[in-house]
């Protein structure tokens, strides 16, 4: 199982869209500066989430959203899941 992910930090204001097989693992690295792309926006919250069964599909939602460039698109997500 492969989760696509949206995180949101409140001292950037922004989101940032990732995937991955482990969410907890992946969560704690985001918010533990492991990441550089991240790690200015400590601390990271998970704002939404979706299951995919291979890597492939979670990588090509993650893209088709990324592509969308567009924090309107995001929280739409986001309030979907409601």
């Amino acid at each position: 199982m492969f989760i696509v992910y949206i995180l949101f930090s409140e001292s950037l204001n922004k989101y940032y869209i990732g995937h991955t097989a482990n969410l907890e693992d992946r969560l704690k690295r985001h918010n533990q500066g492991r990441s550089k792309s991240t790690k200015p926006g400590m601390p990271w919250k998970i704002m939404y989430t979706e299951e995919y069964q291979t890597k492939s599909e979670a990588y090509q939602r993650e893209m088709e959203i990324k592509t969308q460039k567009s924090k309107i698109y995001i929280e739409r997500l986001i309030n979907s899941a409601g």
